[in-house]
């Protein structure tokens, strides 16, 4: 009897299928997509109708050749790759590969990997979907519209390397505009007044100055903040109201991508990036021991809080049997998704609520753990009880003045003692008890607190509200946040810092020519209908060609009068004088970032490190390699000699480093501490150290960071992604003349290379 052929497109998931399986299917991955656009040329005929110019992607001629062999003689082929519309395209070109035969095709969707799943979704087998994928080629040709001819503009224009995109130019936006909000804002001084009181019953507590007369009060000036001082020497505080209220908290719903991504970033300080590498491997499967691969979690690409039946009834039993009948709620929650929402997809949830992570902590890595115990405990407390909260206010008379006080008790912890919302999440005031307090009670004034306070600019957006902000404006989808966040940091556009992103000079500037030059691309509002007009085609509304022609028109003629029109700007004047020579000082771009250097150049080479004020003013450092702008204290001490260690900024970004150079040489990357980079775990046994950019003469190399205890390296960039054939937990990024861009294993026994699928000038 021929097996039934099943192609996915990861090896890991493979694996966890075949165990299912069994011996009724082969099962084969291809490893991502095997076909795409040509890297060398725009492979795309605008003249007649956008015909993309589909190729065989570097590396994958043998992959092809073996899913061939493997289709031979196998009437019934099932195409799973991931049920999104990137995973309908993958499908779609495996297909179109392996047509030649008399082959039956077969759609299946796989939300999570689990035998119940994997049955369901093989019984009801679909035809490919050809609007969803038809809506993933027009994303791709619009995307490679953009970023293949706009790209080579910037690199006529300003310097080689730089890229743009049709969603990553808008991020890019949003930050800059946040950028000069700041530094367009004016501080104003205002002044509260405290009062620190007792009643006779503990605790002591505090109460604000809202009113003077019954009118609002407002304290500008610290004279006006005296003189109410005054006024209240001698004053009798008496409790003129009380009310209490009782208040619910509901929880959240359960993770959808935008949200896991925000509040991995809030709580586990992961990337975007990291985090959809993370979820992708415990969807895929881990091995549990005796249990084999499992799929952990559902698929991670969704915009919908929609949860099965089967799971909501399994968590609702799970709750009663370890919380008690008071955590559950008389009928399940439930939540609404955005319009625009798959409801075809779940929730991102456990697939088994049974497994908790104690119970699979042994069989996972660190990162894997910590994310999938914040997926299992936010799936969880989103079917518990509210928290109760009994929410107390006083107002409190002196001298016709009135102070407020008001305190939070919780009365029912409810869904709380699971999962506790991070505060910018939930947006709740911290709970303060007050005292029993009761009408015409007089209070002992313990002290006056005048304080000083200036208003405050918006700030800068982190990971997490940026991610939020795109979602809200309907910018990209689910599966581009990740990528978007990737490449304006890479491309140097940006910069992470401790107060969120904060745009470079030539991100600055970058922005400012095109949204002079592409009004329409750099729209916010233009952005996101194009989304809107994309998920029309996924559902068979719009004609995909007609959403290209209706963009085409307008930005081939903005390309052509950019072409004309678009300054060339190689550095940008400072208005600041060189002290070697006298000439002016300009902003200049170089490998590593920005930089002043002397108009002079090269009869005057002088070059300085340099940051902006408050104002925006551009302050030059005393010298290069000075302490980074905007790190943190140091208080930590050299392992080696015992000195406080001081942060310097270099060519790989911000370090630490001892004092004491050149006798002591230590020194510690600090990208890791602040998001630049994800940090890879070297892969030597009992090693706990990470690989890090270091120096030598031969130029850059990887180093384990326990050196010279573990003396473990690596000539490429190293990626935390284990081999598909060796299984060894490293890989390495490299770029060769004919294959482009590829993964590689650093095994020489191994020699297993995949092209590397991030690529610059998309979204």
């Amino acid at each position: 009897m021929t097996k039934s052929l099943l192609i996915v497109e990861s090896p890991a998931k493979a694996r966890t299928l075949q165990k299912y399986l069994g011996k009724d299917f082969e099962v084969r991955a291809s490893v991502g997509h095997i076909k795409d656009l040509p890297k060398k040329e725009l492979g795309v005929d605008v003249e007649k109708n956008f015909i993309p110019k589909y190729v065989t992607i570097d590396g994958k001629t043998k992959t092809i050749q073996d899913l061939k062999r493997a289709a031979h003689d196998v009437e019934d082929i099932y195409l799973g790759p991931d049920p999104d519309r990137e995973g309908e395209a993958i499908a779609w070109h495996i297909a179109e590969v392996l047509k030649s035969g008399k082959h039956r095709f077969h759609r299946v969707l796989f939300y999570e990997l689990t035998p119940r799943a994997i049955q369901e979704a093989l019984a009801k087998p679909m035809e490919l979907n050809r609007p969803r994928y038809e809506a993933q080629q027009a994303r791709r040709i619009l995307d490679r519209l953009v970023g293949y001819q706009i790209s080579p503009l910037l690199w006529e224009k300003v310097k080689r390397g730089l890229s743009a995109g049709r969603v990553q130019s808008v991020a890019l936006r949003l930050i800059c505009d946040r950028e000069r909000e700041i530094l367009a804002f004016v501080s104003q001084e205002y002044w509260s007044l405290t009062a620190h009181l007792k009643a006779e019953q503990p605790p002591p507590f505090q109460a604000k100055l809202i009113r003077y007369k019954g009118k609002k009060l407002e304290l500008a000036k610290a004279e006006q903040t005296q003189a109410v001082v005054a006024a209240l020497e001698g004053a009798q505080y008496t409790v003129t109201a009380v009310e209490q209220k009782e208040r619910q908290k509901k929880p959240l719903p359960p993770f959808i991508t935008s949200t896991m991504q925000q509040e991995a970033s809030r709580k586990l300080r992961f990337a975007a990036k990291k985090t959809m590498q993370v979820a992708q491997r415990l969807y895929e499967g881990k091995d549990l021991g005796a249990a084999g691969p499992v799929g952990l979690i559902t698929y991670m690409r969704t915009d919908s809080t929609r949860v099965a039946g089967e799971a909501v009834a399994a968590v609702r039993d799970f709750i009663r049997q370890e919380f008690g009948p008071d955590y559950l709620p008389a009928k399940p929650n439930a939540y609404k998704s955005r319009k625009t929402a798959q409801e075809a997809h779940e929730a991102i949830r456990p697939t088994d609520v049974s497994r908790t992570p104690a119970a699979v902590a042994p069989f996972l890595e660190k990162d894997e753990l910590r994310l999938y115990e914040l997926i299992w405990k936010r799936f969880v407390a989103s079917q518990m009880e509210p928290a109760r909260l009994l929410v107390t206010t006083a107002d409190i008379s002196a001298n016709h003045y009135t102070f407020r006080a008001t305190g939070t008790v919780v009365k029912f912890p409810g869904f709380t003692v699971l999962y506790e919302e991070t505060p910018d999440a939930a947006g709740e005031e911290e709970d303060i008890k007050l005292p029993p307090l009761k009408v015409g009670e007089l209070l002992e004034l313990l002290q006056l607190e005048p304080k000083q306070h200036f208003t405050q600019p918006p700030p800068r957006y982190t990971e997490a509200t940026l991610i939020k902000e795109l979602e809200k404006q309907g910018i990209g989808r689910p599966s581009t946040y990740a990528t978007i966040l990737s490449v304006i940091l890479g491309r140097l556009y940006v910069a992470k810092i401790k107060a969120g992103f904060k745009p470079t000079e030539l991100g600055l500037m970058i922005n400012d020519l095109l949204v002079a030059s592409f009004p329409k691309i750099m729209n916010v509002g233009f952005t996101a209908n194009l989304e809107d007009r994309l998920d029309a085609v996924a559902e068979g509304e719009v004609i995909w060609q007609e959403v290209l022609r209706d963009f085409y028109g307008s930005f081939s003629q903005e390309l052509q009068e950019a072409k004309q029109v678009m300054p060339r700007v190689k550095s940008l004047a400072t208005g600041l004088t060189c002290p070697q020579c006298g000439a002016e000082l300009l902003i200049k771009w170089g490998k590593t970032g920005e930089f002043l250097g002397c108009s002079g150049y090269p009869e005057c080479r002088y070059t300085r490190n340099f940051s902006r004020d408050e104002q925006g003013r551009i302050v030059p450092e005393e010298k290069n390699n000075v302490p980074a702008p905007d790190l943190p204290e140091i208080t930590e001490v050299c392992p080696k000699c015992g000195q406080t260690l001081v942060a310097k900024q270099g060519r790989f970004g911000p370090f630490l480093a001892c004092p004491g150079y050149p006798k002591c040489r230590y020194t510690r990357s600090l990208q890791e501490e602040e998001g630049e980079v994800e940090a890879v775990p070297c892969p030597q046994p009992d090693c706990t150290g990470v690989l890090r950019a270091r120096k030598s003469k031969r130029g850059v190399f990887y180093g384990c960071s326990n050196y010279p205890e573990c003396t473990y390296a690596l000539n490429y960039p190293p990626v935390a992604k284990a081999c598909p054939q060796c299984g060894f937990p490293v890989m390495v990024r490299k770029e060769l003349k004919k294959q482009g861009k590829i993964l590689a294993c650093p095994q020489k026994s191994c020699g297993y290379t995949e092209p590397d699928l991030d690529e610059p000038g998309t979204d």
